[in-house]
């Protein structure tokens, strides 16, 4: 953090200090309710507790003020994010966030197809090495193989020796 954005941040910290942990919650959910609209359901319910919220909000919004990618940038990899984890409400909150950033219709189209391209990837990836470390731990032990296919009303397979073996 630099020494700019250090002073930047104690700051802050004075402020909450001087103000009070609900004065200060209040008066930040008025500020995300005149940038957003609305206030979402998350900050409503961290609202509850004060200090849940302002250590939420610092701790996001220190990320973002030090990140040194563009903030439309921040806004479409969080909208990536809520899209591959089924969020429809991080998904929608950080598109508008990201449009109100000059992120185009293409840009987050593009992001969503990347996101779900990465979503997809990452079952078959997890599923794929449960199924080479765990196979034949699932099966009782004379149970060695799972089928091959059926071909012509035959299952084609294999025996304990590595023969194939059809059946009729």
């Amino acid at each position: 953090m630099g020494r700019k954005q250090e002073n930047e941040f104690e700051d802050r910290l004075r402020q909450i200090v001087e103000l009070g942990a609900d004065a200060t919650a209040d008066e930040w959910m008025k500020v995300i309710e005149r940038e957003y609209g609305k206030v979402p359901l998350i900050f409503k319910r961290m609202g509850e507790r004060p200090e849940v919220l302002i250590s939420h909000l610092l701790y996001k919004s220190t990320v973002a003020e030090t990140s040194q990618l563009d903030p439309k940038y921040v806004e479409l990899i969080s909208m990536a994010v809520g899209a591959a984890l089924k969020c429809q409400y991080c998904t929608s909150y950080h598109m508008q966030a990201a449009t109100k950033m000059g992120a185009t219709r293409e840009e987050i189209l593009e992001v969503i197809l990347l996101s779900g391209m990465i979503a997809n990837a990452s079952v078959l990836a997890n599923a794929y090495r449960v199924i080479d470390d765990r196979l034949e731990k699932c099966f009782p032990c004379e149970v060695k193989t799972v089928p091959q296919k059926k071909a012509a009303g035959k299952t084609v397979g294999e025996k304990k020796t590595g023969a194939a073996r059809t059946t009729k």
